[in-house]
Parts: structure tokens; C-alpha cells; sequence
């Protein structure tokens, strides 16, 4: 077999300053048997699959390509041990692991680009890969080919709930002659907005800012936790209202809360505005993908890393107000973008630079735009059943990934009814980062409760 060349998607984050390492931690109903977890990986999918078992190699001209190689499970699997008592938050400690893997050693190019990390202590596993290897929806996909259901022990093979959101993405959408108009409008004001981004335009200097260099500071990770039941109760109050409009609705109040309480309130006296750097998956289908489609190189699905990005502005305010008014507002800002095609337009314009003017360029232009814009947001719709792997029951899914210039990166997947967003934050700008899981935590049940007193 040929080596075959790493994708443009693929080398950027090969580069210095986008390197970025997907973390993510999944937690476990009973004690790790570590044989189990290597036999299931021994006859796993993915050790199977091209990328996990191919090394990075660079010709002379310093061209990456995979080139295939044995995979020994043994140089793969980490065994950590900690001391542990009773007293233990160990949901901190595992936060505590995925702060410093943020910032930490990479991952050596003598052996494919992941490594399982075992805590057996903490019932938990550490899943370290490559972000060259693919995104967060391929990723996601690949691990739960190797889950089983818990209730029947059946294979995982996909989740429903992507057929909802399918039809409310499909009812966004206008057609006709109008709706080709609105698309070219949005299209050229969002794609100027975005060049704007990368050449000038920036974010108001706050208390939660980054900048160049702020991705090699110290970092902390704090837990958000929500229940999709009360994002779906608070969806159904405003009309073809979607999770992601109910998501950026709890990200404006809760930053707008965070601000209350850590500013002098001066940058509050009136609305402010932040972007945010959201990440949107561009396959036909949405949500996650079938894993046999995406071994397919004509598939829309494909593997790979296959998304673009948006610029997603919120508003806070010092003001009490309706809290619905954060989830309408970014109703209204968010199908505007749906109607564009900004993401596709990124996507394309990064495969551009990279064929032209090679990695170091386009690395340089992603870079500044996470540092003319305040935070990253990715959310995954995750399994709505409950699964197990390797016989053990799994608790969460709660995935992170190496710092950026930002001093904040939020990472959100469901799983089972349940929703956790990782808060990865720079702890010398943003010093309690529970304090600011908290917030988002109180804007969304504030909303709940806003709901349920009209119900009532």
C-alpha cells in the first residue's frame, strides 16, 4: 500500500500553532479492566482503520503522508495511578488531567497519533487523538461502532434523533427564487465579515479575552451539566427553535452573568458583543454518521475532518431581562447563518490557502482569527441510549482538546438524556472556572423555570 498524503484539513493541525490534540474523557459504572479494554481494542474498528495505524512521515521537501505500520497495543495504552480515598472529587481530578493534557507533551510521531490513557481509580479513561486524524464527528462515530447498547447488548449503530434535527434544518431553509437571494446576501455579508476577521476586525478587549500567546498559558476545566430535557422544554417555548439556539442562548447569559459578577461593569453600561468561533459539520447528514459510509471516499459522509467555521456573535447585557430573549436573539442570528454559506466558504477558502501557499500561511490565518474573536463552541449530538464498552457500562462522554489563543473553548456532547460541556479555560484570566460552569448552568434553569411559570 502507498503512503497516502495527510488531507490540507489534516496538515494544518500539524502546525505549531493549531496543533490541537482531541482529549476526551470517558467515564465508566464499574471498576477498568484493563485486559478487557485491550482486548476490545485489539478487535476494534479502530485499530483497523487507516489513520490509526499509520505513523506521520515527511518526504524531504517536508510533505506529510501516512504510512502504514504495526500497531502494538502496549505502546498505546498509559496506566495511571493516583492516590484516591473517599474525600476524592474525582470529577475534578479528571478535569485536572484534561487541563494539563491541554497544554502537555504531544503526542510522538514514532507510533500512530493516539494513546489511551487508563485511571482506574477514577473509573475513567483518556482518549488522546490527533485532530489530523479526523474531527470530533468521525471520532465519535469510530469509538461508538464499539459500544453495545446496555439494555439489549446490541451493536450501536446510530442515533434517531439526527432525523429530527434533519427535518428542522430542512424547514429553516427557504426556497424558490427569494431564497436564493437571501442565501447570496447572507453569503456575501458573512463571508466579508469573515475576511474582516482575519485581517482586522476584532473583539472588544474584556475580562475573558485572550490573545497571541494565551494558548500556552496554564489551564483549568470545569463541568457545565444540563439536562436535555430542560434544553427541549425551553426549545418548545419559542417556535422552530433548534438545542444550538437554546445552547448559544445559555452562552449570552451566562457569559453576560460571568461579566456581572468580575467586572467593574464599565464594558456593561450597554450592549456588548462577542464572537464566537463555532464549529459546524459540513456532511449532508447531520449529527453522526453510519461508519461504513464513511470508509467510503465518495460518500458525503466521508471520513476526514469535514467541517468549516462560523462566526457566531452573542450579546450581553447588565440589564435583568426575559431570559427567553438571549434564546430569540440567537434564533434570529443563527438562521441567518443557516441560510449562508459561510462554513462552506471557510472550508473551501483553508483548502485554497493550503494549495497555494502551504501550511505555515494558512495556520497563521486561522490563528488570528481565534485571536480577534473571544471563545470556540463545538456541540455534538451524542447516543440517546445508554451504551457499554468492553462490558462496562459508560456514565459520560466529555471531550476537550488542546488550548488555543482563547481563554475559553466549550465542548458539548449528549449522551443518555444528559449534557456536558467542557470549559476549558486560561486560569490567569478566567481564575474560577466553576464559578463559570455555574452561571451557564443558572441560565439555563432560569429559562426552565421562565417556561414553566407561563405553562403554569
Amino acid at each position: 500500500m502507498d503512503d497516502e498524503p495527510v488531507t490540507p484539513a489534516g496538515r494544518l493541525f500539524l502546525q505549531p500553532e493549531m496543533n490541537q490534540i482531541i482529549n476526551c474523557a470517558i467515564g465508566f459504572e464499574n471498576p477498568i479492566d484493563i485486559e478487557a479494554i485491550k482486548e476490545e481494542l485489539s478487535n476494534s474498528l479502530m485499530v483497523k482503520h487507516p489513520r490509526f495505524c499509520s505513523i506521520l512521515v515527511r518526504n524531504k521537501k517536508g510533505r506529510e503522508y501516512w504510512k502504514k505500520t504495526h500497531v502494538n497495543l502496549d505502546d498505546h495504552i498509559i496506566i495511571h495511578s493516583i492516590n484516591c480515598d473517599y474525600h476524592t472529587n474525582k470529577e475534578e481530578k479528571i478535569n485536572d488531567f484534561l487541563a494539563n493534557f491541554a497544554i502537555s507533551s504531544q503526542l510522538s510521531i514514532e507510533k500512530p497519533l493516539w494513546e489511551v490513557h487508563v485511571i482506574s481509580e477514577l473509573n475513567c479513561v483518556i482518549l488522546r487523538i490527533h485532530h489530523a486524524l479526523g474531527d470530533g464527528i468521525s471520532l465519535m462515530t469510530l469509538f461508538l461502532a464499539s459500544c453495545k447498547k446496555l439494555h439489549d447488548n446490541e451493536d450501536y449503530r446510530g442515533n434517531d434523533n439526527n432525523n429530527v434535527e434533519k427535518k428542522k434544518i430542512g424547514k429553516n431553509k427557504f426556497s424558490g427564487f427569494l431564497g436564493i437571494l437571501m442565501m447570496i446576501w447572507y453569503t456575501i455579508v458573512f463571508v466579508l465579515g469573515f475576511i474582516g476577521r482575519v485581517l482586522w476586525v476584532r473583539d472588544k478587549k474584556t475580562v475573558v479575552s485572550g490573545g497571541d500567546g494565551v494558548e500556552l498559558w496554564p489551564r483549568a476545566v470545569a463541568t457545565a451539566k444540563f439536562s436535555l430535557e430542560d434544553m427541549k422544554m425551553v426549545k418548545r417555548a419559542i417556535p422552530n427553535a433548534t438545542i444550538n439556539d437554546v445552547l448559544f442562548g445559555v452562552i449570552s447569559s451566562g457569559i453576560s452573568r460571568y461579566l456581572i459578577v468580575q467586572s467593574s461593569h464599565e464594558g456593561l453600561q450597554e450592549e456588548l458583543k462577542m464572537t464566537g468561533l463555532a464549529m459546524v459539520n459540513l456532511r449532508k447528514q447531520p449529527g453522526l454518521q453510519e461508519m461504513e459510509k464513511m470508509m467510503k471516499n465518495n460518500s458525503g459522509t466521508r471520513w476526514g475532518n469535514r467541517f468549516g467555521m462560523m462566526l457566531l456573535p452573542i450579546y450581553c447585557h447588565i440589564e435583568n431581562e426575559d431570559p427567553l430573549n438571549y434564546v430569540k436573539r440567537a434564533k434570529k442570528m443563527i438562521d441567518q447563518k443557516k441560510q449562508s454559506l459561510e462554513a462552506h466558504f471557510s472550508y473551501a477558502i483553508g483548502n485554497l490557502v493550503m494549495s497555494l501557499f502551504g501550511p505555515k500561511i494558512a495556520s497563521m490565518l486561522n490563528h488570528r482569527i481565534v485571536c480577534n474573536t473571544t471563545f470556540t463552541i463545538s456541540n455534538i449530538l451524542g447516543p440517546s441510549e445508554e451504551l457499554t464498552y468492553a462490558r462496562n457500562p459508560v456514565t459520560f462522554i466529555r471531550p476537550t482538546s488542546s488550548s488555543l489563543a482563547h481563554a475559553i473553548t466549550m465542548h458539548m456532547v449528549s449522551y443518555a438524556g444528559n449534557c456536558n460541556m467542557q470549559i476549558l479555560v486560561a486560569k490567569d484570566i478566567i481564575p474560577d472556572s466553576q464559578f463559570l460552569a455555574k452561571c451557564f448552568e443558572d441560565a439555563l434553569l432560569e429559562m426552565k423555570n421562565n417556561v414553566a411559570k407561563v405553562i403554569d
